[in-house]
């Protein structure tokens, strides 16, 4: 893949802009939909600004080469609903999830620190391309429900997290449709920027749309046609305009977690470390597989330059300094690097000004008002590219393995199919991701084949 910026490249400052709101939206979806799944008082605004210091301090530890963007992690809303479920008050729960935060990020920090000692050429043995391809297809295949899922409904999201299904799913796939369809269309055949801003376009195009039908909606008093919910911006003008409706602080989860101190408990921070720390390890093959997959699209190996242990570093102490922040451990974003692949711009300064306008528009109220009024079909129009990317970027990494050796098939198949059929499992409180199980699964099989593969071979 030749990119059209390189990740030390540095486009002019209008481009950055541009490029920087792209990347936002491409993240924004999965980021605010952790607090508003988990509830208890966490906020969008909180989380995003949360999520733009994790990645600020992710690109200092990998001296900025590695693009990528880190947001709210899936992987812990398991966690955090335990936290705040064994606390004795709210002020409780909000330290219980920022200390299970430091604690997951420790398991990363003390890998890191494993890794430098030791190197990374064991964890190419264990997970080669016939491992990493299918499991990194599988994470992009594994979205595929929550993006067709969005492509029916429309925003703002409910107090699960999801879009809410309209009644009248033509008006919300035609929405998706345009989406797409721009996105696709500007990516293929845009010239300059119209093809390194397609989300951008897209986006903008299917809202277009969906005003339109809202607007139609309203006017004939059919609510069906209402796809757009302009809750978010009424609530900026409830009780009259004021500074608060054009700038707000967020509710940062340090300062009602040092409400919490007084109440510290033993058993309950117990709780919260067998919550989180087991998570931890589970979300370390997710990490190596993320990377493996941007290093493919950079073509240049970031488990060797920057290093695994910078990466982990990264990522761990991010993930401290998000919760510290919006309460949600963060996560290198496939969305992110979907970005990165479809629109062929790995500059980390893109990503750098991405993380500094997450945390500057967490206090500009109107942004983020629009930013949850966006439509979930109009989201799930671009999240088919973006999951769709990903899959591939997996499949590519296969191309040169040969399937014709049984070991290797049987190792992909070891991968796929649990993956694709949901084999997650529970071990207490923890479970073990439909995408970890699989990876344990496909290296095992792999290892276990390995003598077969190597008599092939010679």
């Amino acid at each position: 893949m030749k990119l059209i910026y390189n990740v030390k490249d540095k486009p002019s400052f209008g481009q950055i802009i541009v490029f920087a709101i792209q990347q936002l939206l491409a993240i924004m979806a999965a980021t605010i939909a952790v607090p508003a799944i988990v509830g208890n008082g966490m906020t969008a605004s909180a989380a995003l600004f949360g999520a733009g210091a994790g990645t600020i301090i992710y690109q200092l530890f990998t001296k900025f080469r590695s693009p990528v963007f880190l947001g709210s992690s899936f992987a812990f809303i398991g966690s955090m609903v335990t936290a705040f479920a064994g606390a004795m008050s709210a002020a409780l729960g909000f330290l219980g999830i920022i200390v299970g935060a430091i604690l997951a990020g420790l398991v990363y920090v003390v890998i890191a620190i494993i890794i430098k000692l030791v190197g990374v050429k064991w964890i190419n043995k264990l997970m080669p391309p016939v491992v990493i391809g299918p499991t990194v297809a599988l994470i992009g295949l594994s979205l595929a429900g929550a993006a067709i899922k969005d492509v029916f409904s429309y925003g703002p999201q409910d107090g699960n997290g999801s879009f809410i299904m309209t009644s009248n799913i033509w008006v919300s796939f035609v929405c998706a449709l345009v989406t797409f369809a721009v996105v696709t269309l500007c990516s293929v055949y845009g010239k300059k920027m119209a093809r390194l801003i397609p989300f951008i376009i897209g986006i903008l195009a299917g809202y277009a749309v969906a005003l339109v039908f809202t607007l139609i909606g309203n006017a004939t008093g059919n609510a069906s046609l209402c796809i757009i919910d302009f809750a978010p911006f009424k609530a900026l003008v409830e009780g009259g305009v004021t500074l608060s409706t054009f700038l707000a602080v967020p509710e940062f989860t340090f300062i009602e977690a040092l409400k919490g101190i007084k109440e510290i408990d033993g058993s309950y921070f117990a709780t919260v470390a067998v919550a989180y720390v087991p998570v931890a390890f589970v979300v370390f093959a997710e990490h190596i597989a993320d990377h493996k997959n941007l290093s493919s699209i950079i073509e240049s190996d970031l488990l060797e330059d920057p290093g695994l242990d910078r990466t982990l570093l990264g990522d761990g102490v991010g993930s401290m300094v998000g919760a510290f922040f919006g309460g949600c451990p963060n996560t290198t974003y496939g969305e992110s690097v979907g970005c990165v692949a479809i629109t062929k711009n790995a500059s980390v300064v893109t990503i750098t000004a991405t993380a500094i306008m997450s945390m500057l528009i967490a206090f500009i109220s109107p942004f983020v008002a629009f930013l949850d009024s966006i439509p979930g079909c109009v989201m799930g129009g671009v999240c088919i590219t973006l999951y769709g990317f990903i899959a591939v970027s997996g499949l590519k990494m296969i191309q040169k393995v040969d399937l014709e050796n049984n070991a290797n098939l049987f190792t992909v198949a070891a991968i796929l199919i649990p993956g694709i059929g949901g084999m997650a499992m529970a071990i207490g409180k923890v479970t073990i991701t439909s995408i970890a199980c699989s990876l344990i699964l496909g290296i095992l099989t792999n290892v276990m084949l390995s003598k077969k593969k190597a008599d092939t071979e010679e």
